[in-house]
């Protein structure tokens, strides 16, 4: 899951960069957490990849 929209990165150079909002199980207890990043827009996939 990867949402791609944050309003202050609109303008200029913002744009070449994505908020990534991935789910992720913790190894110790079983339970998910979000992991947040700012990424570049070639990196994506790579990212969600992993």
């Amino acid at each position: 899951m990867a949402k791609k929209a944050v309003a202050s990165m609109q303008k200029g150079e913002g744009r070449a960069y994505a908020k990534v909002i991935k789910m992720v199980k913790s190894p110790k207890t079983g339970a998910y957490y979000f992991d947040e990043q700012i990424i570049h827009n070639d990196k994506v996939k790579e990212h969600l990849a992993k």
